[in-house]
């Protein structure tokens, strides 16, 4: 009704999710693949076509080597690697490196993909470096935007800003449009390919969406924390969350997170959660981990799950390497390899 807003100042407004259902049907199938790499908090995977490079912390790593190819002097917050194996990687300090080359101008830059003779920047906030990006979404910010770095001038353009903390990007199988998620509005998004108006993609997501890569007949697409109806409560009480953020320390905060902790100072205990000491798969949590399987019109068709009481979560990458998924939960400190023939419906 085009009276709900007003009403709903004064009753409340209700607070829904989508639910996990259909080709997001809950499974324990990440819990059941194969951990090729523990590895403290793998953020990206990439491929050149041949190899498998990860990053974690200020170190690019190519998997199967202990030894990292290229080290930075911050954190890695991006990675993509050319056909060609040249490396793109953005720091947290808002720096991108291409090769050899430094490129200074964005603030916070979340997911790079190559195409063509140019990168392609997410860039997730202009108030909040990568590391912050708990404070952006409590902070209700929509400042994030996408750029294309031309890889011979190295001079940038803006091809859509004001988004909802873009983080991931791919070019569309019919190389007419640039595909990106916006993870505080729980979709994926388009522009053309010199940019211009956003329409939406995919929406009402039921989890915090992040990069996207190109698979054999479409997409896989992380998601890298649920939505959860408490966080989406607290995110309309602007007064209660300056207050909490204000007076608890940000680990504690009611929002959504990468892992699960086992302090008793966290919110969502007690039997909401867990019963005779065992933690309910299907209880409310702030940390999951998915990787979804998209068609070639970005529709879901299969998905990947560590639930609840799972370990494998903040799944931030997924990309496919010799005819399995490689995936990075940052959250559960592994990279995994997945058969794509056993995702769940």
């Amino acid at each position: 009704m085009f009276l709900d807003p007003l009403l709903d100042y004064f009753r409340g407004k209700a607070v829904t999710i989508p639910p996990m259902d259909g080709a997001l049907k809950p499974n324990t199938l990440l819990e059941e693949a194969t951990v090729i790499a523990s590895v403290n908090a793998p953020d990206s995977v990439a491929t050149d076509g041949t190899s498998v490079f990860y990053c974690s912390g200020k170190s690019v790593y190519l998997m199967g080597e202990d030894r990292p190819v290229a080290e930075y002097d911050d954190t890695i917050t991006a990675l993509a690697v050319s056909p060609q194996g040249t490396l793109a990687v953005g720091l947290n300090s808002g720096r991108i490196h291409i090769g050899g080359t430094e490129i200074e101008g964005l603030n916070c830059p979340t997911a790079l993909a190559f195409d063509g003779a140019s990168l392609l920047a997410c860039n997730g906030s202009d108030a909040f470096t990568p590391g912050d990006w708990v404070k952006d979404l409590m902070h209700g910010n929509a400042s994030g935007s996408l750029w294309r770095i031309d890889l011979s001038t190295k001079q940038m353009t803006c091809l859509a800003k004001g988004l909802s903390y873009p983080f991931g990007v791919a070019v569309d199988g019919t190389a007419s449009r640039i595909v990106f998620s916006e993870s505080w509005a729980h979709r994926l998004a388009s522009v053309p390919l010199n940019g211009g108006k956003v329409e939406p993609v995919l929406t009402r997501l039921p989890a915090y969406p992040c990069r996207i890569a190109p698979a054999t007949g479409g997409y896989l697409l992380a998601l890298f924390a649920p939505l959860n109806r408490l966080v989406e409560f607290v995110l309309q009480e602007d007064d209660y969350r300056e207050d909490m953020m204000r007076e608890i320390e940000s680990r504690f905060w009611i929002a959504p997170t990468l892992s699960a902790s086992s302090s008793f100072l966290e919110p969502l205990q007690n039997g909401g959660v867990k019963s005779m000491g065992v933690h309910k798969p299907w209880s409310p949590t702030r940390s999951y981990g998915l990787v979804v399987k998209l068609d070639a019109e970005f529709r879901p068709v299969s998905s990947f799950h560590s639930r609840a009481n799972g370990k494998l979560h903040g799944v931030t990458s997924a990309i496919e390497a010799s005819g399995r998924y490689i995936v990075a939960a940052k959250g559960g400190n592994a990279i995994l390899s997945l058969d794509p023939a056993v995702g769940g419906l």
